[in-house]
Formats: C-alpha cells, sequence, structure tokens
C-alpha cells in the first residue's frame, strides 16, 4: 500500500520561505508525476506545480519565480521550496503522486 506524507508547514511572515516535504512508501511502482496542489479556505482545490517522470516542470503562473519543485529520488521524497510568500498563498498543501496517491495535507499560513 502506498503512503503519501506531507511535512513542513507552518507560519510565516510575508515574504518569507518554507521548504515543504512529501515523503512516498510503498509498493508505488514507476513515478510518473509529482504534483503539489493546494486548497485555501473556502476555494476550491488548486493545482500549484507539476515535475513529470522525464523532468518536466510546469508552475501555475502565480507561483512561478517562487515556488520550486524538485525530488530526491533516493529518499523517495518530493520537495517544493516556496519564497517570498504572499497572504494569498496560505492554504493547506498536498502532494500527489501518479494523479492517484495524496496524503493528508500540511497547513501553510502566510500572515504577519
Amino acid at each position: 500500500q502506498v503512503q503519501v506524507v506531507e511535512s513542513g508547514g507552518g507560519l510565516v511572515q510575508p515574504g518569507g520561505s518554507l521548504r515543504l516535504s512529501c515523503v512516498i512508501s510503498g509498493s508505488i511502482g514507476r513515478i510518473n508525476s509529482m504534483a503539489w496542489y493546494r486548497q485555501a479556505p473556502g476555494k476550491e482545490l488548486e493545482w500549484t506545480t507539476t515535475l513529470t517522470g522525464t523532468n518536466s516542470v510546469y508552475y501555475l503562473d502565480s507561483v512561478k519565480g517562487r515556488f520550486t519543485i524538485s525530488r530526491d529520488s533516493a529518499k523517495n521524497t518530493v520537495y517544493l521550496q516556496m519564497n517570498s510568500l504572499k497572504p494569498e498563498d496560505t492554504a493547506v498543501y498536498y502532494c500527489n503522486i501518479n494523479g492517484e496517491h495524496s496524503g493528508q495535507g500540511t497547513q501553510v499560513t502566510v500572515s504577519s
């Protein structure tokens, strides 16, 4: 059984940084895509970024230049480095693997 566990969220001031981690365990086989989604209070789930198995990367326009997705295959971990955070980045962030597996999410709050 595949497990996905996100961590690294917290409270940060505007302009600050956070690095989210997503640890994958279990028999997942080939990983074709790794993505981060987010859901702000009262809003729908929003796609944020994808890293494909062939290392193509895609970002939501509003996070381009501020967020970076990466992976450490040896550690079965996907990261989301978030810089220059804004209050509108406040959300629960979810990691998604192969469009199938997600965790419980990690809360990111950007506030002064």
